[in-house]
């Protein structure tokens, strides 16, 4: 593997995943509160196509990362081609499962499932491509297709039907027709790298690989995708089916607003993830033990600023934009997905720790634990409460305070290290006393203006405090490289 060709490929990686969250964010802020039924029907879509890919799927994308690095040339092809092939009657399966769901079961929003399911047609074969071009090196391209397409489709259909007024139907023609272009775009430029074989028979290739190994990589896989989605995303085919496509919709503009807070994690966990699963193969403890705290310390650093200048002035700068009446409803999501999300960041690399090592398969049975959790609550507050919409934010931020508990629980019994010291606990302590403290503050200065004063004095007051006690060594670090090379 060239590595300089590898760091480039991370680069630009990450500058297409931070150019699809600021397009993301943009719309969700001046373009998705215009019409959020619409919002609510097209996130139930993807909803619904985010339950079926993996299943049509089923693992066989993951196996192929897996499994292909120990063949030759021509089986790598060869497996690639099985994958193809599984896929396919993996679709057939889905789509008997799909019809009897349209004819038999009473649910909401049935009209949509033929998108929801050429969709998923789409993103199973993205995600076998994309799957394959992370081997060959070659990942920036398809990750752009992947991560932009769409992320302009959305807010164009947007714009067809609310500004144009065009029909919801050419509205979702469109936005299938994103999905096939970012297929066909993936595959014609997979294409040139790397060409399958055209065959039925895969005799030799199971004489290589073991096929009840292969088999229960792929069911093992498929469960831990299926898993995420009931854990992380189920709420977009919940929240229509017990409320209402627009309440959906406000939901959703929490959620793009609330993960936004995660955009600069992206770099750290880049930075550090080859150092701690080499450390976890080694049984590096007292390594490990270092980079597990100073990970955690640095990313609740940099998510607890940002979700303090959110609760600070938020409301305020919602005040300012021409979508204000339709994006204050969502603050209360806003507020209690982001401290989901800082939660999330404040135990770092707990996921990573335990898949790198032999205990890996705890990880399936914490997220399913996790799905089991989040369904559960979110079908309790749904039908048993009216807290709607607030109540599904609570079940998330409940079922994620569990989920990374048990992990903290279960590398502690494993490897005897926890994420927190002396100094990450009082980064924590000083972060949130000084965030009441300057929400209490009788700012008055700028009129609409005053969360801009709030934000930059928690900002400045906590970084000043943190770089002075040097709690956060990484940061002293970074600021002053930054300084050096200013003064030059």
């Amino acid at each position: 593997m060239n590595s300089n060709f590898s760091k480039s490929q991370a680069v630009w990686f990450t500058i297409i995943n931070y150019l699809g969250v600021m397009i993301g964010t943009i719309s969700t802020l001046f373009i998705y509160p215009h019409d959020k039924d619409l919002l609510g029907i097209l996130r139930f879509i993807d909803g619904f196509a985010q339950i079926l890919y993996p299943i049509m799927v089923l693992g066989a994308s993951t196996a192929l990362l897996n499994f292909q690095p120990k063949l030759n040339e021509y089986l790598q092809r060869k497996l690639f081609s099985y994958s193809l092939v599984s896929i396919l009657w993996m679709i057939v399966f889905c789509g008997v499962g799909v019809g009897l769901l349209y004819a038999f079961a009473p649910l909401e929003n049935k009209e949509y499932y033929g998108f929801a399911f050429a969709i998923a047609i789409c993103l199973a074969y993205v995600d076998l491509f994309k799957r394959q071009a992370t081997n060959l090196q070659k990942l920036a391209v398809p990750t752009f297709f992947e991560k932009i397409i769409p992320k302009i489709a959305l807010p164009s259909v947007f714009i067809l039907i609310v500004y144009f007024s065009k029909s919801l139907h050419l509205g979702l023609s469109v936005y299938l027709f994103s999905f096939t272009a970012m297929l066909l775009l993936s595959g014609s430029y997979l294409s040139k790298f790397f060409k399958p074989i055209y065959t039925t028979n895969f005799q030799d290739l199971f004489q290589e690989i073991s096929k009840k190994s292969y088999y229960q990589y792929s069911l093992y896989a498929f469960c831990a995708s299926l898993g995420s989605f009931f854990a992380f995303r189920i709420d977009s085919v919940m929240i229509p089916e017990f409320l209402t496509n627009e309440a959906n919709g406000d939901f959703n503009i929490g959620v793009n607003l609330a993960n936004a807070l995660m955009i600069p994690a992206t770099g750290v966990f880049a930075l550090y993830s080859p150092i701690i699963s080499k450390a976890v193969k080694e049984n590096n403890i007292s390594l490990l033990k270092t980079k597990y705290a100073e990970v955690a310390k640095n990313l609740y650093f940099i998510g607890i600023i940002l979700y303090g200048c959110v609760l600070l002035g938020m409301h305020d700068f919602f005040q300012l934009l021409p979508t204000a009446d339709k994006l204050v409803p969502t603050l209360p999501i806003i507020y209690i997905l982001g401290a989901n999300v800082v939660l999330n960041m404040a135990t770092g690399f707990n996921t990573e720790i335990i898949a790198y090592s032999h205990y890996y398969r705890f990880n399936l049975i914490a997220i399913l634990s996790l799905a089991v959790i989040n369904i559960g609550l979110n079908y309790w507050l749904l039908t048993q409460t009216d807290y709607g919409i607030i109540g599904v934010a609570c079940a998330s931020l409940i079922s994620m305070l569990v989920f990374n508990l048990s992990k903290l629980i279960f590398i502690y019994r494993k490897f005897y290290i926890l994420p927190f010291n002396p100094p990450y606990v009082k980064t924590i302590i000083v972060s949130l006393v000084l965030l009441v403290l300057t929400d209490a503050l009788p700012v008055d200065w700028l009129g609409k203006f005053n969360f801009i004063v709030k934000c930059s004095l928690f900002a400045l007051v906590f970084t000043s405090i943190v770089y002075f006690t040097n709690w956060v060594p990484e940061f002293n670090i970074s600021l002053q490289s930054i300084l050096k090379k200013i003064k030059r």
